[in-house]
């Protein structure tokens, strides 16, 4: 088995093992949250503050177990596995495919998860209103995003006639949600949508490459587990390119990514604690309807942009929320 991650520090300090005995009763007794995220950082530090908020504190009534699986499939499988058999009260998932996985694992442990596309589509939940079963949790995607990542880039570089859109099949199950989104969006503007699937860095750096080869090519990353774990290595590479690229995530323009779009991910995680709150008090998943982004940020980097010999249209700057020198 590979080795196990035990990511404490992030969250606060980790008690020894689980506790044995006692009822869940028992208001004094000590709660088990498992966690299985693509890593830990200022998410799961989120995450952790605002169950403090409602009154959950490490090490005194909670404590919070985590596995990182860093976009790697397997691992993802493995730690499923292995926090289900840990039977803790409630498992924060980072997205409805790690829930799925957990799901495959115990259908009886309450699961909720952070963030995510489609997750009916995937097969987690029933429907929005009604999950139904033992997952619920905060959903990342709404249709109208495709227009503002596929606007925004072609703003951004106007001569762009081809966007790549890289994903990995095994973490993205729902890409056809997300190209529909994207390909009506960029029909009207005459762009090429490029489905591009990989399952490795050797891969994305061959589909990068490639567009690289032609002009007035750009690439969108999709919301995609494998790909947010690498997101740092995978800036790099668009740069060495010299390709504009669009990302899900505002806080990838403060790594260098020339823009981005999405929800507030730290929204997410405090609203996920909410979940997980109301469940420790005895609510059930299936009584908790899916809960919708409510608000979304539009980052820019200026220094990406100048590297790339881009101007940025004054009306996209003033519509950014964020604008990294």
């Amino acid at each position: 088995m590979k080795r196990r991650e035990f990511i404490a520090a992030s969250i606060g300090a980790m008690a020894i093992g689980w506790p044995i005995g006692g009822i869940a009763q028992q208001p004094d007794r000590l709660r088990q949250i498992g966690a299985l995220l693509i890593g830990a950082g200022p998410l799961s530090d989120e995450f952790a503050r605002e169950l403090e908020r409602l009154g959950w504190i490490e090490g005194r009534n909670i404590h919070i177990e985590i596995r990182t699986h860093s976009g790697d499939s397997d691992r993802m499988r493995a730690y499923a596995g292995e926090l289900a058999r840990l039977s803790p009260d409630v498992i924060l998932a980072a997205s409805p495919v790690e829930a799925k996985m957990l799901q495959q694992e115990t259908g009886k442990i309450p699961i909720v998860f952070a963030s995510g596309t489609d997750p009916v589509g995937q097969g987690a939940v029933d429907s929005f209103a009604h999950p139904g079963g033992n997952i619920t949790g905060c959903s990342s995607f709404e249709f109208s995003m495709g227009g503002k990542w596929i606007q925004g880039l072609k703003e951004m570089a106007p001569r762009t006639r081809r966007i790549g859109v890289v994903f990995n099949p095994q973490t993205a199950p729902y890409i056809e949600s997300i190209l529909q989104s994207v390909r009506f969006a960029a029909d009207p503007l005459r762009v090429e949508i490029s489905a591009i699937p990989v399952f490795d860095l050797v891969e994305l750096e061959r589909a990068v490459a490639s567009l690289a080869k032609e002009p007035d090519n750009a690439m969108f990353f999709p919301p995609d587990v494998f790909l947010s774990a690498k997101v740092e290595a995978i800036i790099a590479l668009v740069a060495q390119y010299r390709l504009p690229a669009v990302y899900p995530v505002p806080a990838f323009a403060n790594l260098g990514g020339l823009l981005a779009y999405g929800p507030d991910f730290l929204d997410n995680f405090r609203r996920a604690a909410k979940l997980v709150d109301r469940i420790l008090n005895g609510a059930k998943p299936a009584d908790l309807p899916v809960e919708q982004p409510t608000s979304f940020e539009l980052a820019i980097n200026l220094k990406t942009a100048k590297d790339l010999g881009l101007e940025i249209p004054p009306t996209l700057l003033a519509r950014a929320d964020k604008v990294i020198e």
